[in-house]
């Protein structure tokens, strides 16, 4: 948390699904959430999560932002943004240009889409890209921003390639599954923020 914040991330998030190495407790989450205030935006990331587990889960980390990474409908995504008042993403596998276009579904019931590699065994964080080519001439109708693959390597590559306003990593900064390196987070954040 400290080195993302220190290398001037926006947005740092804080994955609550169990079956992640990079799971996090509400209590652990709480406590980043208060640690990032005033210096970043806080994206707590949910994974199908119930009814009862999401608003728990939103009650104890107060987070500015839910990104919702599952199989979640926009109808689900743009009641709890109704209702709550929060700023929700929602993170899309893309395979190829009709998947991309199906994401005009979520007009209206967030405010960002994630485009992400499809999922694997685990639903991001899984080390891999998509084909950025499927961004030429895309016309977003929604704020987006491209996760899958990311690393200190290739960001600047994907900012140029798709036009990306916002990226996102996780496995792109790790010397192993859920362990952040601290040098790659900070090369990661100057590899963007120069590009």
């Amino acid at each position: 948390m400290d080195a993302a914040l220190d290398a001037g991330a926006t947005h740092v998030g804080l994955v609550h699904f169990e079956p992640s190495p990079r799971h996090v407790s509400l209590r652990i989450a709480s406590e980043l959430r208060a640690r990032a205030r005033g210096r970043a935006k806080t994206v707590l990331l949910l994974v199908n999560a119930e009814v009862e587990a999401t608003a728990a889960a939103i009650e104890s980390v107060k987070p500015d932002i839910i990104q919702f990474h599952g199989a979640e409908t926009p109808e689900w995504c743009g009641l709890v943004r109704d209702q709550l008042k929060l700023e929700i993403w929602k993170a899309l596998g893309v395979k190829d240009a009709p998947t991309l276009a199906k994401s005009d579904r979520y007009i209206g019931k967030v405010d960002r889409l994630l485009f992400d590699a499809p999922a694997k065994a685990l639903p991001g964080g899984n080390g891999t890209s998509f084909d950025w080519s499927l961004m030429a001439g895309h016309d977003h109708k929604i704020a987006w921003g491209l996760a899958g693959g990311l690393t200190p390597e290739n960001v600047a590559d994907a900012i140029a390639q798709t036009g990306a306003e916002l990226v996102d990593t996780s496995s792109g900064v790790e010397s192993a599954p859920g362990v952040k390196d601290l040098g790659k987070i900070k090369a990661f954040c100057e590899a963007a923020q120069n590009a």
